[in-house]
């Protein structure tokens, strides 16, 4: 069984799934921020690899990628910061990124790479199903899952799709259009949420837009994972000492805790 499906393995296990851009604002950040965010309650932990045209991503994290590059960071930091991690941690390690890093730094030796430095998962925006048979064959082969993204206009069609190659869980875009906090989580996630799970039993983790423990709390209702980046990436920017990153990551895991205790 791998880590993602541990994870999962148990039904009320409602997980938390942390975003951070790897180098920033420096490498030294990183090493620090994503250890701090497994003791304070994150179940997963998802890392960017910076790239210079992040589409999916809204002013925050695009931002983030732009300071990361600029300090040098490439796929090959990423896959050293990965693996001095992973002697750090033992919760499910995920990268995040758009398809031509990869490309260019070799499919076959990413995947082989990742598995090196104990990399569990890829999320890649940009790649449909339609184009990922290659990769997902090569990250089959080293115990990798490939996870897609479904967005809240997806069609019955596209969702079956995705559910057919998305491995250790989808990923359901909560609005339709880029990352960044919100205020309120949007009003049709539970029947996007619903359309999914007549599709598929696998797991289903929300982002894009959440930014506190009461979204956390409402999404975990409806969803088997909650996905914070922005509001994250907001906090280690504000305080160096990263207390405050911690402290957001506890109290949405305390939060997604309360629904768990329910009877």
């Amino acid at each position: 069984m791998s880590r993602i499906e541990a994870v999962f393995k148990n039904a009320k296990n409602k997980v938390l799934i942390p975003y951070v851009t790897v180098g920033y604002p420096d490498v030294e950040t990183t090493l620090k921020v994503v250890p701090l965010l497994a003791k304070n309650g994150a179940d997963m932990i998802e890392l960017g690899i910076p790239f210079s045209d992040p589409l999916a991503d809204g002013v925050t994290i695009q931002q983030a990628s732009f300071q990361a590059l600029q300090n040098g960071v490439t796929t090959s930091t990423c896959l050293e910061v990965a693996n001095k991690l992973r002697q750090q941690v033992n919760v499910p390690l995920v990268f995040m990124s758009y398809y031509n890093p990869l490309f260019k730094y070799g499919l076959e030796r990413f995947c082989r790479d990742c598995a090196k430095a104990g990399i569990d998962g890829l999320i890649i925006p940009d790649l449909p199903p339609e184009e990922g048979s290659g990769l997902e064959k090569l990250a089959q082969n080293n115990n990798i899952d490939v996870i897609y993204l479904l967005a809240p206009t997806s069609t019955l069609e596209r969702i079956r799709l995705v559910a057919d190659h998305s491995s250790g869980f989808i990923y359901l875009v909560s609005v339709t259009g880029v990352t960044g906090a919100r205020q309120e989580s949007p009003k049709n996630l539970s029947g996007f949420i619903s359309r999914v799970r007549k599709v598929t039993d696998k797991p289903l983790c929300v982002g894009f837009g959440i930014a506190s423990p009461e979204q956390a709390r409402q999404i975990a209702q409806v969803a088997d994972g909650v996905i914070v980046g922005s509001r994250l990436i907001q906090l280690i920017e504000q305080d160096p000492t990263l207390r405050q990153a911690g402290d957001l990551i506890q109290e949405m895991k305390q939060a997604i805790r309360a629904i768990q205790d329910l009877p």
